[in-house]
């Protein structure tokens, strides 16, 4: 399938999902959730409280504070919605490896069962779209998020590196992929 295709296909049905969280490694948690459907309707966006502080060099890259976390669900008050969410529709994530990767290691820190599920990588699939080829790697070099969205002229309202902006940039840059099959 090109990209094209595989774009065009999400944009039948699907769910876009993007976390923030409080650093890169494994003890790592989810500080922010948002998923749109392939419509670009919210169907879940929220602050997480995680059971340790963020720490600050996170806090410089998405903006979420301890403050702002203060009052915010749990990932085990939300952990049952987002299995249906993400049960009820094909998931599509800029970079599936990380965000599943997130989810599943903040429910085990909640002793709850990761949410068992598959997810298109629309950052794997713009990557080959692009078509940059990374001759190290011998694969097609990915491209960052706001990078992608530049570079189809996607623009959204809100700030890059916030759950919902990344969702909806994520959502604009395979509706044009769907729109186009070469290098913009």
């Amino acid at each position: 399938m090109t990209p094209q295709q595989q774009a065009s296909a999400w944009l039948l049905n699907c769910a876009i999902l993007d976390t923030e969280t409080t650093g890169l490694y494994d003890d790592a948690e989810i500080v922010e959730i948002s998923i749109i459907d392939e419509n670009g309707g919210v169907l879940l966006d929220t602050l997480v409280k995680p059971l340790k502080p963020i720490p600050a060099e996170a806090t410089a890259i998405h903006g979420i504070t301890n403050e702002m976390v203060a009052t915010a669900p749990t990932w085990a008050a939300i952990h049952e919605q987002v299995a249906k969410i993400v049960a009820s529709k094909p998931l599509v994530i800029y970079n599936a490896d990380y965000d599943l990767r997130l989810m599943a290691q903040t429910a085990v820190q909640y002793g709850l069962t990761p949410i068992g599920t598959e997810a298109g990588c629309a950052m794997l699939t713009y990557a080959e779209h692009y078509g940059e080829w990374n001759e190290y790697k011998g694969t097609y070099r990915w491209q960052k998020l706001t990078n992608a969205a530049a570079q189809q002229g996607v623009i959204i309202d809100g700030k890059a590196h916030r759950a919902l902006a990344d969702v909806q940039m994520t959502l604009g840059v395979i509706k044009a992929m769907a729109q186009s099959s070469s290098k913009a």
